[in-house]
């Protein structure tokens, strides 16, 4: 197979882009060169921000499948969707669950309500923006060339958004941690690895249409997650589960100030009860919680332990003086 990808060199990109290489797929990134793509690939240099200008490197070229992950304006999908249309097999957009009007009920599937969105648009809202990048897809591609991936949260070595690294790195500092509970709390997420490789089957297989991409409900829970973290790290820091009212009284936010947790209502119906039917159908396999959180601390281990982060996201976690105030 004969990949394109677009970006390619950091979190779920890369991930797409070396699950491809092993599978001894030729792959072509096209990116800015801000960072290194994998050894390995044809590097193509551009600027899709800049316009269709900025694309000329793939004015020539053919591929089976092209992927593409960007979350700004959709206008930039839909300049690329319609320069590659004759000449790329099939388009993989990594869109998001976001894409569903407010609120999506609890155990939605791909069929529930969408946001409005415009595949001509240029800045817009994060979900008005996927959506907008998957009506361009689709109105380039057909429904029957293009898969759009509606991934839910996303973690895993490369994050570079902060939030499983947050805890790792605050569970590695030792000593009495908050831990928002209850602990039994089920979380739904996706490895950025496990969600590569379902994409590449499903690309093998020629899918198309929505898929929404978590892990299945029950996979595990707010408390595995963050004992596995305690393992990993080898720090003995002393998980003190604190109840949601107790935290929302505070003034605790959930999700920025505490990354992954939603009390029991209507947010957390929103990000961890989904229906993922159709993509388990479809292959998908989610590795145990363990493997996740102890190849992230290696990864982060490896560059030193301070991740990257994208300069479009707001830094997520809590300060230190705030937990203490909070612990007290």
């Amino acid at each position: 197979m004969k990949l394109l990808m677009l970006g390619g060199t950091e979190f779920v990109g890369r991930a797409v882009v070396e699950a491809a290489l092993e599978r001894g797929w030729e792959v072509t990134v096209f990116h800015r060169g801000r960072h290194a793509p994998p050894a390995g690939v044809t590097s193509l240099l551009g600027d899709r921000t800049t316009g269709p200008e900025g694309l000329a490197a793939l004015a020539a070229g053919s591929w089976d499948a092209v992927v593409d992950t960007w979350s700004a304006a959709p206008s930039a999908v839909r300049d690329a969707a319609r320069l590659l249309a004759g000449r790329v097999g099939r388009y993989v957009y990594v869109s998001s669950r976001s894409v569903y009007a407010w609120p999506p009920a609890a155990g939605l599937d791909e069929d529930g309500p969408l946001v409005e969105g415009s595949p001509d648009a240029g800045d817009v809202p994060y979900a008005e923006a996927k959506r907008g990048g998957e009506l361009a897809v689709t109105e380039a591609f057909g429904t029957d060339r293009a898969l759009l991936v509606r991934a839910g949260l996303i973690v895993g070595p490369y994050e570079n958004i902060g939030r499983l690294p947050w805890w790792l790195g605050r569970i590695a500092r030792g000593g009495p941690v908050l831990a928002p509970g209850p602990a039994a709390l089920p979380i739904q997420y996706i490895d950025g690895r496990d969600l590569a490789e379902w994409t590449l089957d499903a690309v093998a297989a020629g899918l198309s249409g929505p898929y929404n991409l978590v892990s299945p409900p029950g996979h595990t829970t707010m408390g595995e997650l963050l004992d596995a973290c305690v393992r990993v790290t080898g720090a003995g820091a002393e998980l003190r589960w604190t109840d949601p009212e107790t935290l929302l009284v505070a003034g605790v936010e959930p999700w920025t100030e505490l990354p992954v947790w939603l009390p029991p209502g209507e947010m957390y119906d929103a990000m961890h009860t989904a229906d993922v039917s159709r993509a388990l159908a479809a292959g998908l396999r989610c590795r145990p919680v363990e493997e996740t959180v102890a190849d992230t601390w290696a990864w982060l281990e490896s560059i030193g332990g301070v991740p990257p982060h994208r300069p479009d996201r707001p830094p997520v976690g809590l300060s230190a003086a705030r937990e203490a105030e909070l612990l007290a």
